[in-house]
């Protein structure tokens, strides 16, 4: 019986029922094998889907159309995909502007009204509020896939710097055109990767380059080879001054100027933690002079005062501190703490005179004000429990604009007054839902090994926990990244129609400063899956959810995540979904930028140690024939040049070769779209509807808005 027919009969007989099973029968497509074999430090590893690494062949193109036939076939057989995708246009069509910042005599802010496929750069001026479109992406190509990859002005507001994103890739291009009539100025700029523009005064920019990668390989070459470079406003690309090249070829490099221009701050890096520090004197001689001169912690210049940099470090204090240096003696032991190390994790910025630190304390954001001498002015109120963010500017600045939001407070923005501390509300979004309707709570559960790990969970008031409520459980772990509250227009309609939305803070991010990042990294990664093993657990012996109805999803490290979940514990979940996944911990260092993940992966070549440890969890090594895995739908993109999509190529080959039960493995594979920035909204409304729906229907659910439109 035709599989749509099979539900539309169940849903008309049962529609007051929650749950049905659709019938599932798969005919996937062919998926050749090489006899490619690699050996390491004595062990032979077949590799036999190693030609769809080959992003630019034939076989590869035609294995995407086929998978991505199959997997939109069966996407169009499921009833209520398209309500979903209603909902969510419904959902998203609402007015979202950011937070203002001053530059020359203009605010610059942007907008979207709704579905409009790219945010809108707008200004007023500061006397009047007359406002008028500065630059639209949407103009750059009729679908959105070509976006803003990064913006900056010169210190007078004169002239614009923006960066261009094609297809999602992480390549960019350079644009300088004249805040005044928009006119371009000069030529583009290219092989940017990585970088910001850092102006000086109005004569030009510091901005960071790799050589042009090999035709070909644009998407799937080592980025090697970086470098530090001016750009002379007048001048071609190619008369560009190298001012810094690292030693090393798998070493980056980002440079950025103090706000008076005096100093130029040069920071490298050989991964995604930890930098070399630098620093030149722009006002006395050339010399370069070291500060740090190894890679074992993370360093930021945030302001100058009293002719002394001050600079965020967890050198020594692995929840950070704010450190004085002397730019003519900036070796550590000459430092002076300004702000010392507490128990919460410390980010710091400044305003109008003013050090702000954002203490992160259980994932939540607190806020405070000190002088310029580290002196506590006051604890910033902040309108309720959630993250805030904008608490930087100029030193001239009376005022700054802050963003505050929650799982179910929509990022709304206010003015925050620098001498008295108080805020005002100065924009609103309008969004389409209750927020009364929703709770958050925040649980602590034990990992495998008795670690306590706080966990968000955000589901309609009044829900009740019997064990059959759809729960979608999200986590990343790693890179020292920390997951917030926030909001998600999205999620909203995932709580809506009665599931469950939970966020575990597990190892490997930075919720609790460096020991909690590195307690998830190398030879302790399995922490990371115990983690998030234990909170599919706690969700499943609390009642929230059971194993029928539970959905595990993450991107990039948490694709990662994911997949290697799924092959440790394939009964835990009913549905999956690891998002453009780190698949392949055995070769992810040979691609694009994926050496600068060895601090937290080590690679399969440091040691046979590394080597076995790598391959005992590597989510394409450890299918196994036999074995029942999950509903899934792997998601990646043809121009993801972050986490190649060979990655999920490979995985999504070896599921359906294993698969022995009678889910389906699915593979979807985004055109013109890379790691997740710069998304069209077009698109995120179609992969968010396609995974709900994907969801659902795996787990025999009909969501409340097809019962609704019966």
């Amino acid at each position: 019986m035709d599989r749509l027919v099979h539900f539309l009969i169940l849903v008309t007989l049962f529609g007051a029922c929650s749950k049905t099973e659709p019938e599932q029968s798969f005919l996937y497509p062919t998926s050749d094998k090489v006899d490619t074999v690699d050996t390491y430090f004595g062990t032979e590893i077949p590799d036999p889907y190693r030609w769809l690494e080959d992003d630019n062949s034939d076989e590869t193109a035609k294995w995407v159309q086929a998978q991505n036939k199959l997997t939109f076939d069966y996407l169009s057989d499921i009833p209520f995909r398209e309500k979903i995708k209603s909902r969510l246009e419904t959902l998203f069509n609402y007015e979202r502007i950011s937070a203002p910042s001053k530059h020359g005599d203009y605010l610059y802010f942007y907008r979207n009204d709704g579905l409009q496929n790219q945010n809108v750069l707008l200004r007023k001026p500061l006397e009047g509020s007359d406002e008028e479109v500065f630059l639209d992406p949407n103009g750059f190509k009729e679908d959105g896939t070509i976006s803003l990859g990064g913006t900056s002005f010169s210190d007078d507001g004169s002239l614009f710097g923006y960066l261009i994103s094609e297809g999602g890739s992480d390549w960019r291009k350079a644009i300088v055109i004249k805040t005044g009539d928009r006119s371009q100025v000069g030529d583009t700029l290219r092989h940017i990767k990585f970088s910001g523009l850092s102006w000086l005064n109005n004569d030009g920019f510091y901005y960071a380059r790799y050589d042009a990668p090999e035709e070909g390989k644009e998407l799937s070459g080592l980025n090697t080879k970086a470098k530090l470079m001016y750009h002379k406003m007048g001048t071609p690309q190619s008369a560009d001054e190298m001012i810094f090249e690292p030693e090393g070829e798998k070493v980056g490099v980002n440079g950025y100027l103090t706000e008076d221009n005096r100093f130029l701050v040069i920071t490298t890096f050989q991964g995604t933690s930890g930098n070399q520090l630098f620093i030149k004197d722009l006002t006395g001689s050339s010399e370069i002079i070291t500060a740090v001169d190894h890679f074992d912690n993370d360093h930021q210049v945030i302001d100058v005062y009293n002719g002394r940099l001050l600079v965020e470090t967890n050198l020594e204090a692995p929840n950070y501190r704010v450190v004085a240096v002397d730019p003519e003696n900036p070796l550590p032991e000459n430092w002076v703490d300004v702000i010392p190390e507490t128990d919460q994790v410390l980010s710091a910025a400044t305003a109008g005179g003013f050090i702000f630190t954002d203490y992160l304390e259980d994932a939540k954001t607190a806020i405070k004000q000190h002088d310029m001498e580290g002196k506590l002015v006051r604890n910033v109120a902040l309108p309720g429990i959630g993250t805030a963010y904008g608490f930087s500017g100029k030193q001239a600045d009376a005022e700054l604009y802050y963003t505050f939001t929650s799982f179910t407070y929509p990022p709304t923005i206010f003015k925050y007054d620098l001498a008295t501390g108080s805020s005002e509300l100065y924009e609103s979004p309008q969004v389409d839902f209750n927020p009364e309707d929703y709770e958050t709570r925040q649980v602590f559960y034990d990992s495998k090994d008795g670690t306590k790990v706080p966990m968000f969970i955000v589901h309609k008031k009044g829900l009740t926990l019997d064990g059959t409520n759809p729960t979608y459980l999200y986590a990343y772990g790693g890179f020292n990244i920390s997951l917030k509250p926030s909001f998600s227009t999205q999620r909203i309609l995932w709580l809506e129609n009665g599931g469950i939305y939970a966020q575990p803070n597990i190892r490997g991010g930075g919720e609790y400063g460096e020991k909690w990042h590195e307690a998830g990294t190398k030879m302790q990664k399995q922490n990371v899956f115990d983690d998030f093993i234990a909170a599919g657990e706690y969700l499943i012996a609390n009642q929230y959810t059971s194993s029928d109805y539970l959905a595990i999803a993450g991107g990039s490290n948490g694709g990662l995540l994911v997949g290697a979940t799924m092959t440790q514990r394939p009964d835990l979940m009913k549905v999956a979904f690891p998002a453009v996944g780190v698949m392949d911990m055995l070769r992810y260092h040979k691609f694009t930028i994926g050496w600068a993940w060895a601090t937290d992966y080590g690679t399969s070549e440091d040691s046979k140690e590394m080597f076995e440890y790598l391959k005992g969890y590597s989510p394409v090594h450890n299918l196994r024939s036999g074995t029942s895995y999950p509903a899934t739908m792997v998601t990646t993109a043809d121009h993801d040049d972050r986490v190649v999509p060979a990655h999920s190529f490979k995985y999504a080959a070896t599921l359906q070769e294993h698969q022995a039960g009678e889910d389906p493995v699915l593979i979807r594979i985004e055109t013109d779209a890379g790691h997740g920035a710069g998304t069209p909204i077009s698109k995120r409304i179609e992969q968010v509807a396609d995974i709900y729906s994907f969801a659902w229907y795996n787990m025999g659910v009909i969501p409340p808005l097809a019962k609704e439109a019966q």
